[in-house]
């Protein structure tokens, strides 16, 4: 596995070495020993999976502190544009995000730390996205941010008028209205 910290700090794209013949592939998709070394100790709790189509675009969402989550996602079948934003206040790249395709192709994995927002658009016909997390989901303390937030300014590479949005991400605040974390371990 080959890890690579992005431009926001505590965020990683992680590529798994690929095993390929005849008769298919096999990679590890994870390895608790080389995610320590890299990135650190964590305990996942709760692995999730989605299905979407064209233009569906899921977030941007975070859970309030007690329950933050870390993600770990990938794509199963098709393509996303993944994005992780930074929203820890006092972080030298608040507000900044990185966008980072995965595909069942390139089998590149994201790691989202606590104290960022996250969401994904379909770039393909369709797409199953699955994600570890490590802190379980708590409705009550889930938010959104506005996906399309100039202050942000974040290219979905997809025309507007095919984005497909939850009313809940439609109606998300904008960053400047959040309430934030008050650090980077919430």
């Amino acid at each position: 596995m080959e890890f690579q910290e992005t431009a926001i700090k505590g965020v990683w794209t992680i590529t798994p070495k690929v095993f390929a013949d005849a008769r298919g592939y096999f990679f590890e998709s994870f390895r608790q020993d080389a995610f320590e070394k890299y990135i650190g100790a964590i305990r996942f709790v709760q692995d999730n999976e989605s299905q979407s189509s064209y233009g569906v675009l899921r977030g941007l969402h975070y859970q309030l502190p007690p329950f933050a989550q870390s993600k770990l996602v990938r794509v199963i079948r098709g393509t996303v544009l993944d994005v992780a934003v930074d929203i820890r206040p006092g972080s030298p790249t608040f507000g900044k995000y990185v966008g980072v395709e995965l595909s069942a192709d390139n089998k590149r994995q994201l790691f989202v730390p606590r104290g960022m927002a996250h969401g994904f658009v379909v770039l393909s016909d369709t797409a199953v996205f699955a994600y570890k997390v490590d802190n379980y989901y708590a409705p009550q303390a889930e938010r959104s941010i506005r996906f399309d937030d100039p202050t942000i300014g974040i290219d979905w590479q997809t025309p507007a008028n095919k984005l497909i949005l939850s009313g809940k991400d439609k109606a998300a605040p904008a960053l400047k209205d959040i309430p934030f974390f008050l650090n980077a371990e919430a």
